[in-house]
């Protein structure tokens, strides 16, 4: 057997053991796989409407995606990779939680794709050393400089999706380079001239606060220190929140209190909070958000 078919096998098999792992509906499911063929073969649900990367192409689409579906896509893609993180019963770590690895349903609902390339962590241990791929779009600086991986590669990764929605731009449109993207980006916010690399069809009046909010957890998740950045979890609930105030005007006192206790309650249940905690979360947020 050659050496590329080998490794072919061996993607194969890593990939199908890592998914059999996984239930989470923003994951994509494995339906089975066919050994009958040249090469074997996976078998996924099919997801109609193309990947992430594609929509924010502005060359293929003329309309950007709503910011309230695209911090719907962001919060769903970040709570299917807490779930990696910590939900499954051995921890993984995904490697290329990329745009193009973000599938989206008839209802722009985000289903994370392919785990070639992740790595399941062993129990005890919180990361392991591994060979850095090929392909360097997304990868965390850190992780090509020690090629120790851990669940934060996969924050920094979020992050420049994060960055891609938020610009209308995507990573590989820097000569494939994401660290000269993401440099570009933070820069910007240090100078406070963020508004001028944010999508002007994303960001408007209505939306401005939390678009800046989004913007400060990009930044955050791609600091160049993994021990700085938070962690997926961290992400997800943060998205969260903002849905949470998005959906019911939390910060101008509109949330009913039936709403808020049923929504609470969902998401209390999700992340491992009381309601009670919860509620102090959103509401502080809310308030940070007034008065910033």
């Amino acid at each position: 057997m050659g050496g590329a078919d080998w490794r072919q096998v061996k993607d194969f098999i890593n990939e199908m053991f890592v998914v059999s792992q996984i239930i989470n509906r923003n994951v994509v499911k494995l339906l089975g796989c066919c050994l009958e063929t040249e090469a074997p073969l996976l078998v996924y649900e099919f997801v109609s409407n193309g990947n992430l990367y594609d929509r924010i192409d502005l060359t293929k689409n003329a309309a950007p995606l709503p910011g309230k579906t695209s911090l719907s896509i962001a919060a769903e893609t970040a709570e299917a990779v807490s779930y990696l993180h910590l939900v499954s019963s051995v921890p993984i770590i995904h490697r290329d939680v990329k745009s193009g690895n973000i599938l989206l349903d008839n209802n722009d609902k985000a289903k994370v794709y392919d785990f070639g390339a992740s790595r399941l962590v062993p129990l005890g241990e919180t990361q392991i050393s591994t060979i850095v791929p090929g392909i360097m779009g997304f990868l965390d600086p850190e992780y090509i400089l020690t090629t120790q991986l851990n669940e934060k590669s996969d924050v920094y990764i979020f992050g420049v999706v994060l960055i891609e929605l938020l610009t209308g731009k995507k990573a590989t449109q820097f000569g494939g380079k994401s660290n000269t993207f993401v440099m570009h980006f933070v820069s910007s916010m240090k100078e406070d001239c963020l508004k001028e690399v944010l999508d002007t069809r994303v960001v408007n009046q209505s939306n401005e606060k939390q678009v800046m909010e989004v913007a400060s957890l990009a930044s955050m998740c791609v600091r160049v220190s993994g021990e700085e950045r938070p962690t997926m979890k961290e992400v997800a609930m943060e998205l969260k929140c903002l849905i949470v105030m998005q959906k019911h005007s939390l910060a101008k006192g509109k949330m009913k209190y039936e709403e808020n206790e049923h929504l609470l309650g969902q998401l209390a249940n999700a992340y491992g909070f009381d309601g009670t905690t919860l509620l102090f979360l959103v509401s502080y947020k809310a308030n940070e958000m007034a008065h910033n």
